[in-house]
């Protein structure tokens, strides 16, 4: 709102400084930081209104170290992170660029989907909060919207580089030619990257096409397919890594932030001549939305490290997974996120092997055996006698460490 206002008076009034809001830079500058004053000012606020409704966390005994000091900590602080971004986005953002739309309602949809499990366990004291199925049913859904938009909408494009016989011929003619002149027209696609590989483009019909190209206009089934898949396990992943204090917001902020940078430099001409990346129009916008998600986390991390005052509830943990999971499919660096939500997959692995190994000797021996001492991940170095401060600190810098090597797929392919 406040971008088309000083808009608006930049062109019918010269008003000094309102030239600043059409400066990406600027509006994600002031996005986290309005985004951090909300989330640390407003997130106490929200805090004491959570405690004096009384909802508080319900703490099943599983024998861990302080475990019984955090019952009755404010839940369903997702609420937190949700607003301290919605409202910067609102303020700075285009609101009629569809990336920025199409993550908007992601945060509604997947908050909505967080706060009605919150809700139920809390004040219907039912412990296993919203259905399993409704949960991968709205998961579904927002896949199926967020595929379906990005597929078919008009606005969602790609430009790639001229033949390089015709670049050669253009700066042979203008070695100072602006870039653009090098890119062909938009067009409609469905490549996405791979890292690490020579060529590192791949487009899904060609999962299909190869039986017969006449198959093409069915690509956008393989595409909703994967974006359903993506986002159905990047929520489940933050809701899992959500389990002891600042380990989701703090391992998030650095995947979020990571992903801005993808952003960033893909909406940016001349740095996807430069890194020969794809370049896709528009896109860049997103960094706003970024911006105000970091600093959202950050903020929130406030009140959430140990020992925490407050935790985000499948309101925020469900929230993120799923912001995330659409940033990723909408900057076409989906098949990153084995690597850069490297902590999100671990802590799926760990209970997907858990179960799975545990339901297998049972079957076998009359008796289950495990793997971990216990499953999420974390809970396995709680039991194994590290202090949960230490192990979010440790997964944080591991974070870090998969995030350059996610950047550095931009140059090594």
């Amino acid at each position: 709102m406040l971008y088309y206002l000083f808009e608006y008076l930049e062109s019918q009034f010269q008003v000094p400084g309102a030239s600043l809001f059409g400066f990406l830079t600027f509006r994600a500058a002031l996005a986290m930081i309005l985004s951090l004053l909300i989330s640390t000012i407003y997130g106490k606020r929200i805090i004491q209104f959570l405690l004096r409704q009384q909802v508080g966390e319900t703490i099943r005994d599983l024998g861990l170290d302080g475990q019984k000091e955090k019952a009755g900590t404010p839940t369903m602080g997702g609420i937190i992170i949700i607003l301290a971004t919605l409202v910067p986005v609102l303020l700075l953002a285009k609101l009629e660029n569809i990336y920025i739309i199409l993550l908007i309602v992601t945060t509604l949809w997947m908050g909505v989907i967080g706060f009605i499990d919150d809700y139920i366990k809390k004040f219907k004291n039912d412990k296993e909060g919203l259905k399993g199925r409704f949960k991968v049913l709205g998961q579904v859904g927002l896949g199926v919207i967020v595929g379906a938009t990005l597929f078919f909408h008009q606005d969602v494009t790609i430009k790639e580089k001229l033949p390089l016989h015709e670049r050669q011929v253009l700066l042979e003619q203008d070695s100072n030619i602006a870039p653009s002149k090098l890119f062909q027209e938009e067009i409609k696609s469905t490549k996405t990257t791979i890292p690490f590989v020579k060529g590192n483009e791949f487009d899904y019909a060609k999962l299909i096409t190869w039986v017969s190209p006449v198959l093409e206009k069915y690509a956008w089934v393989i595409f909703i397919l994967v974006a359903i898949i993506i986002i159905t396990a990047v929520s489940n992943g933050a809701n899992l890594t959500d389990g002891i204090d600042g380990l989701a917001a703090g391992t998030s902020a650095i995947i979020v932030l990571t992903l801005g940078i993808f952003a960033w430099v893909s909406g940016n001409i001349i740095f996807s001549d430069y890194l020969n990346i794809m370049y896709i129009p528009r896109v860049e916008e997103i960094t706003i939305y970024i911006a105000a998600f970091v600093g959202a986390l950050i903020g929130f991390l406030w009140y959430n490290t140990y020992p925490a005052q407050v935790f985000m509830g499948d309101t925020g943990s469900l929230t993120i997974g799923g912001i995330i999971a659409v940033i990723a499919i909408a900057v076409r660096k989906e098949w990153l996120i084995p690597v850069l939500c490297g902590i999100f997959l671990a802590e799926n692995l760990s209970v997907i092997m858990q179960v799975s190994w545990f339901k297998y000797t049972r079957k076998k021996y009359g008796e289950g055996r495990r793997i971990f001492k216990m499953s999420p991940l974390h809970h396995h170095y709680q039991k194994s006698g590290y202090h949960e401060s230490k192990i979010v600190t440790r997964f944080w810098i591991i974070g870090i460490l998969l995030a350059i090597v996610s950047i550095v797929t931009l140059k090594i392919r």
